[in-house]
């Protein structure tokens, strides 16, 4: 699970720093992050859907459990990899050449995107690691 989050932010810093160079960004970097992003979710996604949130379930049942949480977290799940697809699309475009033509509404999609990686992965460390036995301070 940590590794998951170290390489989930890897990430968040890659889309970060586009962001922060728009309009001139390294087209090689968009496009390496670009085809990065939705596997990448894709596997963690089903790790903490197959063997994180149950052992989290399991932990906090001390009756009938509470599953809101996990739930909510499955749908930022969805939400997340509809979004990483046109993340990634608009880094494909840039990546093979298309000119950013609005530069501050590609840096606030990427910004919107890793920001909220960023909150799921700061809820996980503080909720759900800690009751599964796993410390991870970041």
């Amino acid at each position: 699970m940590k590794r998951a989050h170290r390489e989930k932010l890897q990430l968040c810093d890659a889309l970060e720093k586009i962001a922060d160079a728009l309009p001139r960004v390294d087209r090689l970097k968009c496009l390496g992050t670009a085809n990065a992003i939705v596997p990448l979710l894709r596997n963690i996604h089903h790790y903490e859907e197959t063997i994180i949130f149950p052992a989290y379930e399991a932990a906090i049942s001390g009756g009938e459990p509470n599953l809101a949480s996990t739930r909510r977290l499955r749908a930022e799940h969805v939400e997340d990899e509809c979004f990483a697809g046109e993340v990634t699309e608009i880094l494909l475009a840039i990546g093979h050449g298309k000119a950013v033509d609005n530069a501050e509404a590609v840096g606030f999609m990427l910004r919107g995107f890793f920001e909220g990686l960023r909150r799921h992965i700061a809820f996980e460390r503080e909720h759900v690691l800690p009751k599964i036995g796993i410390v991870d301070p970041g």
